[in-house]
């Protein structure tokens, strides 16, 4: 795999959560960009200029036929420009093309017949010894001693895990946030996660101005140079009429089936509960899930401002000014919201005992709260948030904050024992450089970590390896469980006959480690940098395609596919019992004579 320049960096000035922005740096020093690493917009725009410009000149003494081989070379090398977007100098970052019909990091390739021979077939509630045959993108048989001819590609899978490929529920690729955008767009992000054993994800949808149908326009271009599947949530930042109405449109004809709500990130994203509540009650009436960032944004802001009076203005002083209260607070008010509308409600990013506490007493009393915690919080603790080197400290600056030590154990049985369902990862990448907009102000730190190529390997070694769940436990909280919940399983998250192909194949035995040089991430940090373990990943299958393996990607812009997620999952059935049950308990209204006397 090639290596090439640093990724392009980005000049705007941050936006912290009470709307106010950073210091701005005219002269580019700490988030320039050089002429080198112009944005694709730019570079599209200039190429197009330029051939524009050589098409008049040329015309003038060329011969027809001559005109015509040399229009068509402009535009192969404008279509080069426009394919062609920079990468990371560490690591092994697939970048959309290096020229025109030159995909990176290799093509997929091989026959659409595959057969994955003697390894142990998992699902979530069953696992056997049997061979995968794979046929045109589909799991055609699932059985033992599978008899092939010459045109499949066989791999042996003896001793090996072979089980559906991960779902990451939470990302966010191409992202405009505080200021700046996330490195990882859809064909670097994805080829990441490939590489990881994750074969599709759910990423966030942005309203432009308020806009859900500018907001979904704007990421279906953004997918175009997918490499593998995915399905996007809406998130919800206003509410009038208009939003109530593109709700609907969302769910019926462009197959979203959650909607996010920000209690967090004042003066931005941002909703009170007023408006919490109407949302809640629309995505009842549409089969939607309701999606929580359970932060109190109010005192947020408070705490941001009582650091900096105390001079604290380090990376230290973000995880400082959102303590673990405040998402124990705001995860208890959004159930208590979803109770009282009676819709299914979905916390994302768990991070503290308190949040979790809160979804564990909910769940208890019978209430459909769904709980996310993501790879960060389950494997780190926030002590690197005190690093005396800013870099160092920056990068682990999310939202919630990574917490102190014990709530990443708690967190880890309150998987294993069922109170949170599935991992995501929030992955969220902004780049060291990104990150130094905010040296002097962490509330400027642009808030996100990585996770989409690690969190497979990193809940086996965590949770498999460690004992604290089964195989088929891992199935269910890296795949299927996410499959159910936004109503896309069994096309995904099995091992069935008529499920996509979309398969990793797990060696037990071999190990793995994580580095910000050999990952496929554009980042040049990575959080979990040096972290070691079993269970590795040593071939990926992405829609009959085989994609990893042997340690190499092989991955086209624009093979993926959107899948649409239609409403009403599980999660839904029988809230209309439960509403009829809530009416007649009411012994209301009250039929009452007035006296005349």
């Amino acid at each position: 795999m090639q290596r090439r320049g640093p990724p392009p960096t980005f000049s705007a000035p941050s936006m912290n959560e009470s709307g106010q922005r950073g210091s701005d740096d005219p002269d580019g020093a700490r988030c320039g960009r050089s002429t080198a690493h112009a944005s694709l917009s730019e570079a599209h725009g200039a190429g197009a200029g330029a051939a524009a410009s050589m098409e008049s000149r040329l015309a003038v003494n060329l011969s027809p036929a001559l005109l015509l081989r040399l229009l068509l070379l402009l535009l192969l090398l404008h279509l080069s420009i426009f394919v062609s977007p920079a990468a990371s100098e560490f690591g092994q970052s697939c970048d959309a093309g290096v020229g025109y019909g030159e995909p990176a990091c290799g093509a997929s390739e091989g026959s659409s017949k595959i057969l994955i021979k003697g390894g142990t077939v998992v699902n979530a509630h069953h696992q056997e010894v049997a061979d995968v045959y794979v046929e045109d993108g589909k799991i055609v048989a699932v059985k033992p001693n599978i008899k092939v001819g010459d045109d499949v590609t066989v791999l042996d899978a003896t001793g090996k895990y072979v089980m559906p490929g991960g779902i990451d529920p939470h990302t966010h690729l191409a992202f405009e946030f505080m200021g700046t955008q996330t490195l990882d767009d859809f064909f670097s992000g994805q080829a990441a996660a490939l590489a990881g054993g994750t074969t599709m994800h759910i990423d966030f949808v942005i309203p432009v101005k308020g806009s859900l149908i500018a907001g979904i326009e704007a990421y279906e271009k953004k997918a175009m140079i997918s490499c593998m599947d995915y399905g996007f949530h809406m998130a919800i930042t206003k509410w009038d009429d208009d939003v109530s109405r593109e709700m609907e449109v969302m769910v019926n004809e462009k197959g979203i089936n959650s909607f996010k709500f920000f209690m967090a990130y004042k003066g931005a994203l941002m909703i009170n509960d007023e408006l919490l509540l109407q949302g809640f009650k629309r995505c009842k009436s549409l089969g939607a899930l309701a999606m929580v960032h359970a932060e109190n944004g109010d005192a947020v802001v408070e705490g941001q401002n009582r650091m900096i009076e105390l001079g604290i203005t380090g990376p230290e002083g973000h995880a400082l000014s959102r303590p673990a209260v405040l998402e124990g607070e705001a995860t208890a008010r959004a159930i208590r919201l979803a109770a009282f509308v009676n819709t299914p409600l979905y916390i994302v990013h768990v991070m503290s005992i308190d949040a979790m506490e809160e979804i564990a007493k909910a769940r208890q009393s019978g209430q459909r709260v769904i709980g996310e915690p993501v790879a960060a919080g389950l494997v780190l603790d926030g002590s690197k948030l005190w690093d005396p080197d800013f870099i160092t400290a920056a990068k682990y600056v999310m939202s919630p904050p990574i917490r102190a030590a014990g709530h990443d154990k708690a967190l880890q049985a309150a998987l294993s024992t069922g109170i949170l369902q599935l991992v995501g990862t929030d992955h969220c990448a902004f780049n060291s450089t990104q990150k130094s907009l905010g040296i002097d102000d962490f509330r400027n730190i642009p808030n996100g970590v990585n996770g989409i190529e690690e969190r497979m390997h990193l809940v086996w070694d965590t949770m498999v390896e460690s004992g604290k769940i089964s195989v088929s436990d891992y199935v269910r909280i890296t795949s299927t469980e996410c499959a159910r919940i936004f109503n896309i399983y069994p096309r995904k998250g099995a091992i069935l006959v008529g499920s996509d192909a979309d398969i990793i194949i797990l060696n037990p035995n071999s190990s793995f480690e994580i580095s910000a040089r050999s990952h496929h991430s554009r980042l040049d940090t990575n959080v979990f940098e040096g972290k070691r373990g079993k269970g590795k990943v040593e071939v990926t299958i992405a829609g009959g395609r085989i994609v990893w393996i042997n340690g190499e990607l092989k991955v086209a812009p624009g093979s993926g596919k959107y899948v649409k997620m239609p409403p009403f999952s599980y999660l839904f059935q029988g809230m209309d019992k439960a509403d009829a049950a809530y009416l007649s308990s009411l012994r209301a209204p009250v039929k009452r004579q007035i006296s005349t006397a």
